[in-house]
C-alpha cells in the first residue's frame, strides 16, 4: 500500500466518526475541558477585573493600613517623592435617630475623611432619595454626614434630619451612592456613614480600646515612583519598631475581594478537578475498547503491507484531531458556563468584567490533548504491533498493559496540569494524590476480592446464576479488577461531592444555635458596667456573657522579642503583627474546655491560651509571654490551653488571664446576650449609652449566609459536569468488556442456557461489582473528605457511619442501570453472528 499516514489518518477518522466509535471519547474530553475552562474563564476575568479596578478599590496607588495612626514617616516619605496623600479612619459604631424621629438605632460603618479624599476613583452622591447621583469632588462639611440610603429607611430619617453619633448630632446632607474604596463582599455589612475629620473629637467615639482602621492612601504620577514607594513601604513595615502595619498596592489589590471569593474558587476548582480525573478514567477505558474493536482492521492493514510506523502515525493523527475537536467543543461550553457563574455570583462579582485573555483557551486545548494523548493513545498505538497472522488466528495480538514508562509520563503531565488548575497545593495534593492512592487501593482490594469470591461460593449448593456469575468474574480477573477500580473511582468522586454538599456545606450554612447570643455589645466603659448590667436585667436578659476586653500585642516569648519575620506561616505573622483581644476572668469559661494544663483561679502570673493559636505560634505550657497593652507591659506564664469553638457564637478570646482584674491597663467590657423581643430594647440601650457599639449578629449572619448560598448554587451547577463525567465512567467501565461478554453469552446460549438465566447472571455480576466498588469508594470518600475538611476548607468532618452502606447500594443501582443501557443488546445478539465474528 502506498497510502500516506495523513490520508490514512483522515480516512480512519471519518469512518470511525460516522460509525460512532469516537462518541464516548469526545464526550469525556469535552466534559473535562468544559469543567476546567469554565472555572478558568471565570478566574481569568475576575483577575482582570481586579487588576483593572485596583486603584479604585484601593483608593490610591499604595495604601498603608494600620490599627493605630500610621507613623508620620510614611506620609513624609511620600511628600518628599512628590506624591499625594490622604488619611481615612473607619470603625463600626451605632447611629441613632433623634427621639422625635422614633429613636431607632442601627450599627453603621463610620468613615472619617479629610481634604483630598479620594485620591483614586470617583465619589458619587445624591441630594435626595428620588434624585439621581452624580460625581463630586467634595467631602462632608464639618457638622454634616453623608449616609447610604438603607440607613435612612432603617432609622426613619431623611436628608436634612439629624443623625446621632456618640455625643454628636450631625445633619444628613447627602446620600452616598458610590464609594470607590469601600471594598467588596460581606466584610462591609453595615450601611456607610461618612463624616469630616474635624467632627471625630465631638462624637467621643474613639476610646483607648476602640477597634480602629487607619488607611493612608498614596498616589503618584509615574509607575516607577509608585513601585519605588511600594518597595520602600514594604521594607519599612518590617521595622521591629512598627506593629500592625501592612501595605496594599496594585499587585495585591483589596484583600476583601479575594477573601470573599476564595472559598468559591476552591469549591469550583475541586469540582473541576474531580470532573477532569473522572474524564481521564473514561478516556482510558473508551480508548482501550476502541483499540480492542480495531485489532482485526489493524491486522488486515499489516497483511496489505502497511508499515507499523505509518499505522501508528495514522492513529496518532486521528486521536490528535479528535482531541482538537473535543477540546474546541469543551472550550465553547466552558465559555458559556462561566457566564452562569457570573450571574450566580452577582453581587460578589462586579459587573462589567473585562474580556478574558487567551490563556483559558490555550489551557483548555492543551488539557484536552494531554488527556487524550496521555490516557487514550497508549492502548491505540499497540494496534501498530498487531501481527498479520491475527487474520487467521484470533487469539494472537491481544492488547497488553500499556508501558509503565508511557503511562508514568502521561500521568505525571496530567497531574502537573491539575495541580496548576487547583492553584492551592493542599487542594491539588489531596485531590490528585488521594485519587491516585485510591486507584491503587481499589485495584489491590478488587484483586483480593475476585480471588476470594471463587472460594466463598459453594458451587454444589449455590444457585446456578450465582455460580455462573462467579465464574464469569474469576475467569477474567484482570478485566474484573479494571472494572471494579473504574467504577470505584467514578463513585468516589460522586460520593465525595455529595458528602461535601450535604455535610460540609451544610455545616457551613448551619443556623445559629437556638440559645446562642445574637447581640454583641463592645466599648462598654468601666464606669458604665453597673448601669449597663442593670439595664439588661430590666429588659429581661437573665443570661449573658460579660468579659473585660483588652487590646494587646504579643511582644516577647520567654524574654525574647518576637517579630513577624520569626515565623514562616502567614497567619502567625499576622497574629504577631497586630493587636488582638485579651480578657480575664476568675473562672474558666464553661464553653471553653481545658485541653492541657490547669486553670487556677487568682493565679496572678498565669495565662490560658487557645490551643489553635498556641500551635500556630509554637507556644507550649510554661512559656513566658509578654504583652504590650497600650504601652504597659504585662507578663504571664502559660498554665493552660483551651479549646475554643469559634462558631459557637459565644464570647471567645485568644488569651485569658485567670484573675478578677488586671491593674494598670486600658479596659472596656463586652456583653453577649440574646436580645429580648421587647420593642425598642436595642434603641433604649444605645440612647442611654451612646458610646457603645451594639452588633446585631442575626443580620450579619443572614447576609453571610446569602453569600454562601450564591457560592453553593455555583458549585451545584458545576456539579452537573462531574455527575455527567461520573456517569460516562460508569458506562465505559461496564461496557469495556462488551465483546467478551457477547462471546461468552453466545457460547452459553449455544450450550442450552436460556435468556432468563443469562439475564440473571449479568445482573448478579453487575450488582456484585457495583456493591464492592460503591463500598470501597464511600469508605475512601470519607477519608478524602476528612482531609479536605481539615486542611482546605477548615470544617469539622462529621460523615455518618452509614455512608459505606449507602454507597454500596448506590453503586449496585448505578452499575445495573449502566449495564441495562450499555449491555442490553448483548443478550439479544444472534448466536451465529457472534460466533462467526469470533472465528
Amino acid at each position: 500500500m502506498h497510502m500516506g499516514f495523513l490520508q490514512l489518518g483522515w480516512r480512519t477518522l471519518w469512518r470511525d466518526a460516522r460509525a460512532g466509535e469516537l462518541r464516548l471519547l469526545v464526550i469525556a474530553v469535552a466534559l473535562a475541558v468544559a469543567a476546567l475552562t469554565s472555572v478558568a474563564f471565570f478566574a481569568d476575568r475576575l483577575e482582570g477585573g481586579l487588576q483593572r479596578d485596583a486603584r479604585q478599590l484601593l483608593g490610591g496607588d499604595v495604601v498603608v493600613v494600620s490599627d493605630n495612626a500610621p507613623p508620620a514617616v510614611f506620609a513624609e516619605q511620600a511628600r518628599q517623592r512628590g506624591m499625594r496623600t490622604v488619611q481615612t479612619l473607619s470603625f463600626p459604631t451605632m447611629g441613632r435617630a433623634p427621639d422625635a424621629n422614633g429613636g431607632a438605632a442601627k450599627l453603621v460603618a463610620l468613615k472619617v475623611v479629610d481634604a483630598g479624599y479620594p485620591l483614586r476613583g470617583q465619589l458619587q452622591t445624591a441630594q435626595g432619595l428620588e434624585q439621581p447621583g452624580g460625581v463630586t469632588r467634595d467631602i462632608p462639611a464639618p457638622g454634616t454626614a453623608w449616609v447610604e440610603a438603607p440607613l435612612l429607611a432603617a432609622l426613619n430619617l431623611n436628608v436634612g434630619d439629624s443623625l446621632l453619633l456618640g455625643d454628636a448630632s450631625l445633619r444628613i446632607a447627602r446620600i452616598l451612592t458610590v464609594e470607590p474604596d469601600r471594598g467588596a463582599g460581606f466584610m462591609a455589612f453595615a450601611p456607610r456613614v461618612m463624616i469630616h475629620a474635624a467632627d471625630v473629637p465631638v462624637t467621643g467615639l474613639v476610646q483607648p480600646a476602640s477597634r480602629l482602621t487607619y488607611r493612608l492612601a498614596v498616589a503618584g504620577d509615574t509607575e516607577s515612583a509608585i513601585a519605588a514607594y511600594a518597595r520602600w513601604a514594604r521594607a519599612e513595615v518590617e521595622n521591629p519598631a512598627y506593629h500592625g502595619l501592612r501595605v496594599e498596592a496594585m499587585d495585591s489589590g483589596r484583600p476583601e475581594m479575594k477573601q470573599t471569593l476564595e472559598r468559591a474558587e476552591k469549591f469550583l476548582s475541586l469540582v473541576a478537578l474531580l470532573a477532569a480525573l473522572l474524564s481521564a478514567v473514561a478516556v482510558a477505558l473508551a480508548a482501550r475498547s476502541f483499540a480492542a474493536r480495531h485489532l482485526d482492521a489493524a491486522a488486515l492493514l499489516r497483511v496489505l503491507g502497511l508499515p507499523q510506523r505509518r499505522i501508528a502515525a495514522a492513529y496518532a493523527l486521528e486521536f490528535a484531531l479528535v482531541g482538537l475537536v473535543a477540546s474546541a467543543i469543551g472550550v465553547a461550553i466552558g465559555w458559556g458556563v462561566h457566564h452562569v457563574f457570573v450571574w450566580l455570583l452577582a453581587g460578589l462579582v462586579e459587573a462589567g468584567l473585562p474580556a478574558p485573555s487567551g490563556w483559558p483557551v490555550a489551557f483548555g486545548v492543551g488539557m484536552g490533548l494531554t488527556l487524550l494523548l496521555a490516557f487514550g493513545l497508549p492502548p491505540v498505538l499497540q494496534l501498530a504491533q498487531v501481527p498479520p497472522l491475527r487474520v487467521i488466528r484470533r487469539e494472537l495480538g491481544a492488547l497488553r498493559s500499556a508501558s509503565v514508562g508511557v503511562l508514568a509520563v502521561g500521568v505525571a503531565g496530567f497531574a502537573a496540569l491539575l495541580m496548576a488548575v487547583s492553584q492551592d497545593a493542599k487542594l491539588g495534593g489531596i485531590a490528585v494524590g488521594g485519587f491516585a492512592a485510591a486507584t491503587l487501593l481499589f485495584a489491590g482490594l478488587g484483586w483480593l476480592a475476585v480471588r476470594a469470591l471463587r472460594r466463598l461460593v459453594n458451587e454444589a449448593t449455590a444457585p446456578r446464576w450465582l455460580v455462573l456469575a462467579t465464574r464469569q468474574l474469576s475467569a477474567r480477573p484482570g478485566y474484573a479488577v479494571v472494572q471494579i477500580s473504574s467504577l470505584a473511582v467514578g463513585l468516589l468522586a460522586l460520593v465525595l461531592l455529595v458528602l461535601l454538599r450535604t455535610d460540609l456545606v451544610a455545616s457551613w450554612r448551619a443556623a445559629t444555635p437556638p440559645d446562642a447570643p445574637n447581640r454583641f455589645v463592645i466599648n462598654i466603659q468601666p464606669e458604665q458596667t453597673q448601669d449597663f448590667q442593670a439595664a439588661l436585667q430590666r429588659g429581661g436578659v437573665a443570661r449573658y456573657d460579660w468579659y473585660p476586653m483588652i487590646r494587646g500585642r504579643l511582644v516577647q516569648v520567654n524574654g525574647r522579642d518576637v517579630a513577624p519575620a520569626d515565623y514562616a506561616e502567614e497567619r502567625a505573622q499576622r497574629l504577631v503583627d497586630r493587636e488582638f483581644n485579651l480578657s480575664n476572668a476568675l473562672q474558666a469559661p464553661a464553653h471553653n474546655p481545658i485541653t492541657a494544663g490547669r486553670w487556677t483561679p487568682g493565679e496572678a502570673d498565669g495565662a490560658s491560651v487557645e490551643e489553635g493559636i498556641a500551635n500556630t505560634l509554637g507556644l507550649k505550657l510554661g512559656d513566658q509571654l509578654t504583652f504590650d497593652v497600650g504601652g504597659v507591659r504585662h507578663a504571664a506564664r502559660i498554665t493552660s490551653l483551651r479549646k475554643v469553638d469559634w462558631g459557637s457564637m459565644r464570647a471567645n478570646f485568644f488569651v485569658m488571664f485567670p484573675v478578677e482584674q488586671l491593674e494598670g491597663v486600658a479596659t472596656t467590657y463586652l456583653a453577649a446576650y440574646r436580645a429580648p423581643d421587647t420593642p425598642g430594647f436595642d434603641n433604649a440601650l444605645v440612647r442611654d449609652f451612646p458610646n457603645i457599639t451594639n452588633v446585631d449578629m442575626a443580620a450579619t449572619i443572614a447576609q453571610v449566609q446569602g453569600v454562601l448560598n450564591q457560592v453553593i448554587r455555583a458549585v451545584e451547577f458545576l456539579f452537573a459536569f462531574t455527575l455527567a463525567a461520573g456517569l460516562v465512567v460508569l458506562f465505559a467501565a461496564v461496557t469495556a468488556t462488551r465483546e467478551e461478554r457477547a462471546h461468552e453469552y453466545a457460547l452459553m446460549r449455544a450450550m442450552g442456557a436460556h435468556s432468563g438465566l443469562l439475564r440473571q447472571v449479568q445482573r448478579a455480576e453487575l450488582a456484585g461489582v457495583g456493591l464492592l466498588a460503591g463500598a470501597l469508594a464511600s469508605a475512601v470518600a470519607v477519608a478524602v473528605g476528612w482531609a479536605l475538611a481539615r486542611w482546605v476548607f477548615e470544617f469539622t468532618w462529621t460523615a455518618p457511619l452509614w455512608v459505606p452502606l449507602a454507597g454500596a447500594l448506590a453503586g449496585a443501582v448505578l452499575a445495573l442501570a449502566a449495564g441495562w443501557w450499555g449491555l442490553r443488546e448483548v443478550l439479544t445478539r444472534p448466536v451465529m453472528a457472534t460466533l462467526r465474528e469470533a472465528q
